[in-house]
């Protein structure tokens, strides 16, 4: 671990200063505080504004990049309004991260360097990731990847370092909670998102609220799943989720899963 380390370094000092795609998540924060250190301030994190940014996941993103340091622009996006990114289909993530790296290149004269750089780790090269081929096809590096660096590492790392997002819990766009081919709507997205925001206030915390045919279904890591067995604490989750504007709400018993939500 301490050679892929030793090798990010030297892979950022030959990068230079840089723009990096900042979500506020495990591995984006990771590299954030790399560049921040290696490059002695050469970093400008930049982080995008959509309906498919949860306020939380914003808020998040504004402290940590406090927290290191480091130069933060937040940015909007438009890939909502873009009908080949609404339409949901597999190519859903490529257009997202599309209309992110056109933003990133409009502001990167504003920034000190023109490279840009994004938080893909090892643990994504066997998945279907749509959104790596628009970073490939806009010139961006992934600097984990290059450095062999996987989630695992990241977090222990992570933790070394004292970022408080080492045991955070996984997090993606709030689009990922609409199954395939049902349209990515402004109202879809704020009422997961309100769903999700209620069901963590009751100190749930891996948590999914996907849209189910007319209802919710809500996904809970192992504790999450024993927290709720109780009569009780399952009756205020529904009632949470439901006070969202959900008609139906289905605790999954199988608990969460990441790509749970795309047949």
């Amino acid at each position: 671990m301490e050679g892929q380390q030793a090798a990010l370094k030297q892979i950022l000092r030959d990068i230079g200063p840089c723009l990096v795609a900042f979500s506020g998540g495990v591995d984006s924060t990771f590299l954030l505080r790399m560049v921040h250190d290696v490059l002695a301030g050469g970093a400008t994190a930049v982080t995008a504004v959509s309906p498919s940014l949860a306020a939380s996941e914003r808020e998040d993103a504004v402290s940590l990049a406090r927290l290191i340091g480091a130069r933060h622009i937040l940015v909007p996006t438009g890939e909502i309004d873009d009908p080949r990114y609404s339409r949901n289909d597999r190519a859903r993530c490529f257009y997202c991260k599309a209309e992110l790296f056109r933003v990133m290149r409009s502001v990167a004269a504003l920034a000190p360097g023109k490279a840009i750089v994004y938080g893909a780790i090892t643990d994504d090269l066997g998945d279907d990731r749509p959104g790596m081929r628009a970073a490939e096809q806009a010139g961006a590096r992934a600097p984990l990847i290059e450095a062999g660096l996987s989630k695992a590492m990241i977090r222990m790392l992570s933790r070394r370092l004292g970022l408080p997002t080492w045991d955070k819990p996984a997090m993606a766009c709030l689009a990922s909670r609409i199954p395939r081919s049902v349209p990515v709507t402004r109202a879809a997205l704020a009422l997961v998102e309100r769903a999700e925001a209620a069901v963590r206030s009751l100190g749930y915390r891996q948590v999914r609220v996907r849209l189910h045919g007319d209802g919710a279904r809500v996904e809970l890591d192992g504790e999450g799943l024993r927290q709720s067995a109780a009569p009780l604490a399952r009756q205020r989750l529904v009632t949470a989720v439901l006070a969202a504007g959900f008609d139906q709400v289905t605790i999954d018993p199988l608990g969460y899963r990441p790509g749970g939500g795309a047949p």
